[in-house]
């Protein structure tokens, strides 16, 4: 007989039961660490022994009493859950009674026995009301809860059992079990510790009628794309199993376990009993670091005063002191209110102001360090005018608490060439007045400078950072106009001023003598010079053709705009982005549209701009006498620079493939390849093998990858769940990426990310928000730097900001001392 259905207007007569139900479950819940409480005829009392966690008197139920036919997986589950109980040492065994009967919600007494309840149940209104309020006491009173599968069907018009759930399966979900990709993004967990990061398994899978991402702690997804998730799938963003403190107790839900070959997997077994184990209070867990609302974004600093940089430039980059400080600066470009000079004929030709400030964190204030005079402001316009020079990086030397030494990334005004339109770009060391956090600019030391043309916009990079061994590495763009190539690779060598081909990017990025379109890598010294580390892509003295041909300064070529590089002084692991071209369909003449890309860098290498992108799909080569006319496909393990241009190797380094690329079709385009490797680019036949991706107007914002520091103690520092997560964004919002990303462990180079989870509702979007990512970088305090460029282009405005999200979620759980133990005699309450 079926239960009338629930009605909002019975929850009233449910509180009162459950206020009659908490004492006794009280008494046998919480009358000592252990949810086995005392025998019924023993008087509740709190119990303290020192004995170890665990042991025999540690009891769950299993509920699994149905509406209607019983489904054939509840005899494998409880059979696998009795033998998962009889595992690991053995204070951390269980017994469970498994059970049909609801009744069993309305004995406190018995009901308290118990550490956790699973449902494997689903599919209708299994509890009466008396019912479902002993379950509601039973987790007021710190009981857990384990939902498998069906479970989520269970109670439908109970709001309280949905928040207990975490979501309900949409109108429609596959009918048959198909093998699929689970990617385990918490890999700290007790129930996905030791898992495969991506797991391939076969099951059932559900659809959900919300997503309850950001809302519970998403623990695993299923890949959208390794299976066919039919009407109702809800898009790349699949939680599969999740968890949460709910209501006073702890709730597990796990999607997975639709078919009883399940409960024979011993990688399923496994996430089952990490599971119990937290639900029982055997094993603590942190279930609450993806829950949105435990992160607070706050922005730290104010508009600037009318005609002032008071607080801030055009936002351009940032680091952190370890005493908290953060630096950052102000590319050039002025507000609205200040004059813009284009006429090569003024002297103030571009003439910016390139700014340095720093954010105390024990005063809230900030302090303008310094201003350099740099060429950098333009304004936006056509090509042919605007530019994206300017103060483009900073970093603060690894001895910076001693030394005070700043290096910037600048091209100072002083030295542009009005004539031919060519200026240098530098890296130089600075030195800061620790008691004013003043920058002293008389104390500049040159360490690395090179020519640059700035007749034609664009591509500067900028970005800077240190590895373990004090190498510094340094981020050029290819100093290549993005037009006259019709949005496809920057290759033509016709357009040029005063003999300098503006628009081919062999000349740059693709030249091994050119340190434009590069990732340099040095170690400065010092005096003020630098030396250069083993390990990099050239030595700058190359045998052969290569003799002056190449510049030791290299450690990785063929990147386009690499605004944004991080290292993981850890691993010494290099992460970086970078923007691509402007195309916004791959041609079937061309090649490959814009991509803009994100890769992990373990050695010295060539990513393939201007000649390949993405996972090595080859742009067409053209030439003089006529670039309009296509020429033949590149060979990206063959490469040669051919360019009239090129004053390095012909014969380069052939180029690898990176780890992420999206257009505006999506993420990971990729296509059927013809017997010689050439994709055929043709729409129709394109596969989008990252589905978390989307593209449109898009630039590549590279972040950190984040270490937990567990000596901290820090109020405010992202939780450990983090741990080794790259983050990568977009300086869009909207459907731009804004991501935390598992890398496989160990993974060839070029492997797709194992794992992605949105960092939207977290670094905020929208116009009241973090809308334009311009840098990001975590401090020593653990919390999450970031910088807002502001809305418009070229210039700052009452937008452009710095920000701090920081961490409120609190420690695992359980506590310490609610840990399960032994119960006051054994086999009590058998």
């Amino acid at each position: 007989m079926r239960h009338q259905p629930h009605t909002k207007r019975a929850r009233p007569r449910r509180r009162r039961i459950a206020a009659l139900l908490a004492g006794t479950l009280a008494a046998g819940l919480l009358s000592g660490p252990a949810l086995a409480g005392p025998p019924p005829d023993t008087p509740a009392q709190k119990l303290a022994l020192p004995s170890p966690p665990g042991g025999e008197d540690v009891r769950v139920l299993v509920f699994h009493g149905a509406t209607g036919e019983e489904s054939p997986t509840v005899n494998a589950a409880i059979e696998a859950i009795e033998k998962i109980g009889g595992q690991g040492p053995a204070q951390e065994h269980f017994t469970i009674s498994a059970t049909d009967n609801p009744a069993v919600f309305t004995n406190a007494k018995r009901l308290g026995r118990f550490n956790a309840v699973v449902f494997l149940t689903g599919d209708g209104d299994v509890l009466d009301p008396e019912q479902e309020a002993g379950l509601e006491s039973f987790m007021e009173a710190g009981g857990g809860f384990l939902g498998i599968h069906d479970a989520a069907r269970a109670e439908p018009y109970s709001d309280w059992f949905t928040g207990l759930i975490g979501a309900r399966p949409a109108e429609h979900s596959p009918a048959t079990a198909q093998r699929a990709v689970v990617e385990i993004g918490d890999r700290e967990n007790p129930a996905t510790k030791g898992l495969p990061v991506e797991w391939k398994r076969l099951d059932k899978w559900l659809n959900w009628k919300e997503n309850p991402s950001g809302k519970v702690h998403t623990v695993a997804r299923v890949r959208a794309n390794s299976y066919d998730p039919g009407e109702d799938g809800g898009g790349w963003d699949h939680p599969v199993s999740w968890c949460r403190d709910y209501d006073g107790g702890r709730s597990f839900y796990t999607a997975m376990g639709g078919t009883a070959s399940s409960y024979q997997e011993t990688d399923f077994r496994s996430h089952l009993r990490g599971a119990l184990m937290w639900t029982t209070r055997l094993a603590r867990a942190d279930c609450q670091a993806a829950i949105s609302d435990n992160y607070e974004a706050t922005r730290v600093t104010e508009p600037n005063q009318p005609g002032k940089h008071d607080q801030i430039g055009e936002p351009h980059g940032l680091v952190t002191a370890k005493d908290g400080r953060v630096f950052y600066i102000g590319r050039g470009g002025e507000d609205a209110s200040q004059p813009v000079v284009t006429d090569w004929d003024d002297p103030d030709v571009g003439k910016g102001k390139g700014t340095v400030h720093v954010w105390d964190p024990e005063t809230e204030k900030v302090t303008l360090a310094g201003e350099l005079t740099v060429f950098g402001n333009k304004g936006g316009g056509e090509e042919l005018v605007k530019n994206e020079e300017g103060l483009l990086g900073i970093e603060l030397d690894p001895d910076f608490a001693k030394n005070g030494w700043i290096y910037l990334h600048y091209t100072p005004h002083s030295e542009i060439n009005r004539d031919t339109h060519m200026a240098e770009r530098r890296v130089s060391r600075f030195t800061l007045d620790q008691e004013t956090d003043k920058l002293d600019l008389g104390s500049e030391k040159v360490l690395l400078k090179w020519p640059v043309q700035i007749h034609s916009c664009c591509h500067a990079g900028g970005g800077m950072a240190w590895d373990s061994k004090d190498n510094l590495y340094i981020a050029t763009g290819d100093n290549n106009s993005s037009q006259f190539s019709d949005g496809y690779s920057g290759n033509n060598p016709e357009p040029n001023f005063k003999g300098v081909s503006f628009s081919d990017a062999r000349r740059t990025a693709g030249n091994t003598n050119n340190l434009n379109g590069k990732i340099l890598r040095i170690h400065p010294e010092d005096d003020g010079t630098y030396t250069l580390p083993k390990g990099n892509l050239f030595t700058g003295e190359e045998p052969d053709e290569g003799g002056g041909k190449t510049r030791g300064e290299i450690y990785v070529m063929g990147v386009r705009n690499p605004s944004r590089i991080s290292v993981d002084k850890e691993t010494d692991t290099l992460y970086a982005g970078w923007v691509g071209p402007d195309a916004t369909e791959p041609s079937e003449t061309w090649g490959p549209a814009k991509y803009d890309t994100f890769a992990k860098i373990t050695e010295a290498g060539n990513q393939g701009w201007p000649y390949c992108m993405g996972n090595k799909q080859p742009y067409r080569d053209r030439n003089l006498p006529d670039p309009s006319k296509p020429l033949g496909w590149y060979d990206c393990d063959h490469l040669k620079n051919e360019s009239p241009n090129n004053d390095g190797l012909v014969d380069i380094p052939p180029a690898r493939p990176n780890n992420i690329w999206y257009s505006p079709q999506g993420g990971g385009p990729d296509f059927p390849r013809d017997e010689n490797g050439v994709p055929s680019y043709k729409l129709d036949e394109q596969e989008l093998r990252l589905d978390w991706l989307k593209g449109g107007g898009q630039a590549a914002m590279n972040g950190p990858l984040y270490r937990y520091d567990a000596d901290s103690d820090s109020k405010v520092k992202w939780p450990s769940y983090w741990n080794g997560k790259w983050f990568v964004g977009d300086l869009y919002d909207g459907d731009q990426p804004r991501h935390a990303l598992l890398m496989p462990e160990g993974g060839e180079t070029g492997a797709l990310p194992a794992h992605a989870e949105s960092l939207d509702q977290i670094v905020p979007v929208g116009e009241g928000g973090i809308r334009n990512l311009m840098g990001w970088k975590f401090g020593p305090d653990g919390a999450l730097y970031v910088l807002d460029y502001g809305r418009g282009f070229f210039t700052s405005d009452d937008k452009s900001a710095l920000w701090r999200i920081t961490y409120k979620g609190g420690e695992p759980t359980p506590a310490p001392g609610d840990m399960a133990e032994p119960a006051l005699r054994k086999g009590a309450g058998r």
